[in-house]
């Protein structure tokens, strides 16, 4: 597995695996598409995509906005490949912190964010739908 930037061509994956990984509500693929240059891919030998993460940044504030990972790919390392790249790219841009949101029940997650040093700093009530459920508002201080 290497992680790398997202390429036009990894974006019928990208779509793919978004519709795949958040069928509630996906990313509207436009949206996808002007944003690709902030997509970091996970990609096999053969170059397919196992996973991807979205990283942006104002200033010098980060946010992981979107992470996947294709759902026979889980619990193999991607989303932690993923997570560490992004915070390697965050410290090279000089970035004082990152932040993301994740499901309050979303237990793996949380604990792949809290393995990485990003800690709880707020709840964000009825963040999500289908189903409606709070956010955990995670930080890392860089």
């Amino acid at each position: 597995m290497r992680i790398e930037p997202a390429r036009p061509e990894h974006r019928p994956e990208l779509e793919a695996l978004e519709a795949v990984c958040f069928s509630d509500d996906p990313w509207p693929e436009d949206l996808m598409g002007r944003l690709l240059d902030r997509f970091t891919v996970a990609v096999d030998g053969d170059g397919t995509v196992l996973g991807y993460l979205v990283l942006s940044s104002v200033l010098d504030e980060g946010s992981v906005d979107n992470v996947a990972v294709a759902p026979l790919c889980r619990r193999k390392g991607v989303a932690d490949a993923l997570v560490e790249d992004a915070i390697r790219r965050a410290r090279e841009k000089n970035l004082a912190f990152l932040t993301l949101e994740v499901r309050a029940s979303n237990d793996p997650a949380l604990r792949l964010y809290e393995k990485h040093g990003f800690v709880p700093v707020g709840r964000r009530r009825g963040y999500y739908e289908k189903p409606r459920e709070d956010a955990i508002l995670m930080t890392l201080v860089l």
